[in-house]
């Protein structure tokens, strides 16, 4: 693939592209440890654009995802989500909200450059804007 390279960039660009392109989100997997991690890429063959993102095309908008497109105003950092969810375990935040959250496509990271800056806030996407709108 040519959308990485050596800065960490990588993941965002993907992410990025499948979703310009229609594909199905990515699924990340990783071990207890989390020494390594999987990341499986569906593909989409066609070069359309991506579909409008409904509750029934994606099954993959969660409970918990939902909660996060409800309880984000604006731009915020990880930490104040997690407070505004009041969840206390930054781990299960992350794996259970955040990230599916992001490859969901509802959120997007306001630097996806730099995603482990200090200055790193979350907002939605259009497509989350408008599963806000529905909630």
């Amino acid at each position: 693939m040519d959308l990485t390279e050596g800065r960490a960039t990588g993941i965002p660009k993907i992410l990025k592209e499948m979703a310009n392109n229609g594909s199905p989100p990515p699924v990340f997997e990783t071990d207890d440890d989390r020494t390594a991690f999987v990341i499986r890429l569906p593909a989409h063959a066609g070069t359309r654009p991506a579909p409008e993102v409904t509750p029934e095309v994606t099954p993959e908008v969660t409970p918990e995802v939902r909660r996060v497109v409800a309880a984000l105003k604006g731009e915020l950092s990880r930490q104040e989500l997690q407070e505004a969810l009041a969840l206390k375990d930054a781990e299960h935040f992350r794996k259970t909200y955040l990230l599916p959250a992001l490859a969901s496509g509802v959120l997007e990271m306001t630097l996806p450059d730099a995603p482990r800056s200090s200055k790193q806030r979350y907002r939605l996407t259009a497509a989350g804007r408008r599963l806000k709108g529905r909630l």
